[in-house]
Parts: structure tokens; C-alpha cells; sequence
């Protein structure tokens, strides 16, 4: 008799890293009693049996990107390309009952931490360890979710209303998940939550992330510890000292700022003003010498005059910020903005505003980049493509930042395959806004230790 073929999976996570993680937490769940279909592969190709959707609902354009995504499945179900469809995450935690209602097609919803039920729904065993992942990244970095939630008041934010309080992961878990990654070969941890320096205080009574730093730089195998999704209001200052003093923490730092008026930071419910945003930064280029900045603006929030967005313009300039991303401002439902404010700025001029602001920025990029021609900088080498080898340095997180790219031609000997996810050394040779070229200087890594 022929064995019956195993049930196939397919799992498409759309939003932020922090879903990743969830994801990842999931499939592992998943690939214990079915086969798992890569989220790449189109559904006309992998003919899942059973698609499971997680989505984000933060702003608008993710909100559209993940009913698109729905639609997508839907229309592939009717066309006989999939099985059942499961929809969750931030979206379906928020909208649940519009979307049973106007997507009748969908054979599950789930919220935001309903992942057991999901696995229940499934029919597959129940596993208390939820530490286990399935990465979907290279297998030399992962990101680690180190809480969820947030206790944030942030005007113009749907956060808190769909993740709820601020909620830490205990250390000894956070250790143990950490431990099973570098047993897997993951070198780099990009430690994420909604607000990574409030880490902590729910579980501790006072701001621990400091500490758990130093907790996971001591585990074999790992070699870089990056921080995303710090916040600038009461940061804590013993970050810096562990930033400037541990080899294996990254001189880097993403930290959304969101706007630099005080009006504005007043408006948004920031808890900051001007004069105590430029303080941290100034502080956090005093102490962690050679720190690279990465930071998020909103253009165009209620109340953004043009006085206004100037002090931004000006603040950016002064700042240099070595990456810096930026949104227009969308009203969401539920927010204090929603209610206090009117979304009164014309769509036309938040996109003016924030051509300005991104053509400044890629002014300073270029010049940030152009100073480290002729350096020579230790990367990790995350892929090959197109006759390059793609790599980071400290200064660069995967994803969001630029690259350094190795052309294969200056590499002989060697079959460039086996240095992903090995360091190396390389000598920068030109840059551009986002990306940077190189020659290996010094060799590379024989064997991942």
C-alpha cells in the first residue's frame, strides 16, 4: 500500500520581525507532524494543503498588504491551488468579526497569541517548550523576541489595543531559546520587542535589558548581540556601558524617534521634548564611540507646521544619523489621535515633506558612507547573489540597512558557498547612499566555530 503523502503547510508572515518570531515559534510546532512549504513558493506551485496567514495590522498599507494577501489565498482555494486557509495575527486579533463576516472563504481565525489553539485546531500534539523555532532566516542570525506588548501612550499608535500591556519573557526562557539557536549555528542575535529598554519591569520591578545582554553574550557560539526598538524616554543609561565595554554587543542602535519639535513629541505623547531627545543622543555618541544610529520619523502628524517639519529637517541634519527611515502619517482608529486631532494635512503635502526629508537623508548617507572608504571592517557574510558576496558589518542590521558587497571575482580558490555565515575582513573600496564594495583583506574564517 502507498504511503499516504503528509500533510503540507505553507505559513506567509507578513508585518514586522516580532511576527517572524511568532511564526518561527509555530512552525516548529507545525514541521513535528506535517511537511512545511517554503513561504516563497507561489500557491499555484506548492499546493498547500492548509495555508496559515499572519498578519499585521499596524498602519494602513500593512492593514491592505495583508487582506491583499487573504484574497490572494482565496482566489488560489477556489482555483483548487489550496486547501483550507487560517488567518492570524495582529489583524484578525483587531478585525475578527469583519473579516468572518466579508471573507466567509477563511476556514479559521486566530488572534495575536493564539498559537496553542491554532496547533490544537490542527490536530496536532500538544508541546509545552514554545522555545523551539524553524527559522525562516540565514541560520547564522535570528531575531529574539524579548517581550510583547507595550505600556506606550504613543498618540498615533494601535499597539497597545491590539498586543495589549507590556509583557517580558523571563530571562531563564530567553536564555534557554538562545542557547538552542547558537546550538543551530545562529551567531548574531537581534534582540526585538515593541520597546526593548522596558525590558523588565513587569517581571523585575526595574529596567533589565542591560543584564540579559550580559546573560546571552555568554553563551558559546554567539559573537554579535544587536539592539532594535529601543525608545528615548527614560532610556537606560547601563545599555551604554555594556554597548561600549562587551565585544560581542553591536555599536548599533535602532531607535525610533518619530519627530524632534517639541510640540510635535507633545502632541504624539512621546514623553520627551527636544532639549532631552538631543541629550540622549549626544550622550549615546559620547559613550559608545562609533555607534551606528538607526532611526524612524512620521511626517505630517497633526499639528505639523511648516516651523515644524523645518526643526525636523534641521534636527536630521545636525544628527546624521547613519539610517533613518520615515512614514506619513495615517490616522488609525482607536488611538488618542483619532479623537483629539483632525487629520487635516493634505496627502500631497505629507509626500512633499517626506521626499525632503529622505532626499537630506540620502545626502548624509552618502557622506556617512563615503568616510569609511579605504577602512577595512569585520563582516559577516550573509549570502552570495549576482557574482557578489553580500555582507554586514557591526553597522548594519539584515533586512533593513544596506549591504557590503565582495565581488566573487577578487575570490579565488574557494567555493564561496561555504563562507555564509562565517566573518570576515574587508577593505572598503567605494559606497553609495546605501551600500558599500569591498575586497577581503586578511582572509576569512575557515570552519563556523
Amino acid at each position: 500500500m502507498a504511503k499516504p503523502k503528509p500533510h503540507r503547510v505553507q505559513l506567509v508572515t507578513l508585518g514586522c520581525c516580532k511576527n517572524r518570531v511568532d511564526s518561527e515559534h509555530l512552525l516548529a510546532k507545525l514541521s513535528e507532524g506535517l511537511e512545511i512549504v517554503p513561504e516563497e513558493i507561489p500557491y499555484e506551485e506548492s499546493h498547500p494543503d492548509t495555508v496559515i496567514i499572519n498578519t499585521c495590522g499596524f498602519i494602513g498599507d500593512a492593514k491592505k498588504e495583508s487582506i491583499d494577501e487573504i484574497l490572494t489565498a482565496v482566489k488560489a482555494k477556489q482555483d483548487g491551488f489550496v486547501g483550507r486557509i487560517v488567518v492570524c495575527g495582529c489583524l484578525s486579533e483587531r478585525y475578527r468579526d469583519e473579516l468572518c463576516s466579508d471573507i466567509p472563504e477563511v476556514d479559521a481565525f486566530f488572534g495575536s497569541f493564539q498559537w496553542k489553539e491554532i496547533v490544537r485546531w490542527m490536530k496536532l500534539p500538544q508541546d509545552r517548550d514554545w522555545t523551539k523555532r524553524h527559522l525562516t532566516t540565514p541560520s547564522h542570525y535570528a531575531y529574539l523576541k524579548i517581550a510583547d506588548g507595550c505600556n506606550r501612550k504613543c498618540s498615533y499608535c494601535a499597539i497597545p489595543l491590539i498586543k495589549g500591556p507590556f509583557k517580558s519573557i523571563p530571562m531563564a526562557t530567553l536564555e534557554r531559546e538562545a542557547r538552542t539557536l547558537a546550538s543551530k549555528g545562529v551567531r548574531e542575535l537581534i534582540l526585538i520587542a515593541q520597546d526593548t529598554t522596558f525590558y523588565g519591569m513587569d517581571l523585575y520591578g526595574r529596567k533589565m535589558l542591560a543584564p540579559l545582554i550580559q546573560r546571552l553574550s555568554g553563551i558559546d557560539g554567539i559573537e554579535w548581540i544587536r539592539i532594535h526598538y529601543s525608545y528615548p524616554t527614560g532610556f537606560p543609561k547601563d545599555v551604554l556601558k555594556v554597548m561600549a565595554e562587551n565585544p560581542k554587543v553591536c555599536k548599533y542602535l535602532d531607535i525610533p524617534l518619530q519627530h524632534s519639535s517639541t510640540k510635535i513629541l507633545k502632541m504624539m505623547r512621546r514623553g520627551v521634548d527636544h532639549r532631552r531627545q538631543q541629550a540622549l543622543l549626544d550622550d549615546l555618541r559620547s559613550r559608545v564611540p562609533g555607534i551606528a544610529l538607526r532611526t524612524t520619523m512620521i511626517v505630517g502628524h497633526p499639528g505639523e507646521g511648516e516651523e515644524e517639519f523645518e526643526d525636523l529637517l534641521d534636527f536630521v541634519r545636525k544628527n546624521r544619523f547613519e539610517m533613518l527611515g520615515a512614514f506619513t502619517y495615517s490616522e488609525e482608529e482607536g488611538t488618542y489621535d483619532a479623537s483629539h486631532f483632525k487629520d487635516d494635512i493634505p496627502q500631497l503635502v505629507k509626500r512633499r515633506r517626506y521626499g525632503r526629508l529622505m532626499r537630506l537623508q540620502s545626502r548624509i548617507s552618502l557622506e556617512n558612507n563615503l568616510r569609511r572608504v579605504g577602512g577595512v571592517e569585520k563582516v559577516i557574510i550573509d549570502d552570495v547573489k549576482d557574482g557578489f558576496l553580500i555582507c554586514r558589518s557591526q553597522r548594519e542590521s539584515p533586512e533593513v540597512d544596506g549591504s557590503i558587497l565582495v565581488d566573487l571575482k577578487g575570490c579565488k580558490g574557494f567555493d564561496p558557498l561555504r563562507l555564509i555565515g562565517k566573518f570576515a575582513a574587508v577593505r572598503i573600496i567605494s559606497a553609495t547612499e546605501y551600500d558599500l564594495t569591498g575586497v577581503l583583506a586578511g582572509g576569512y574564517e575557515k570552519e563556523n566555530k
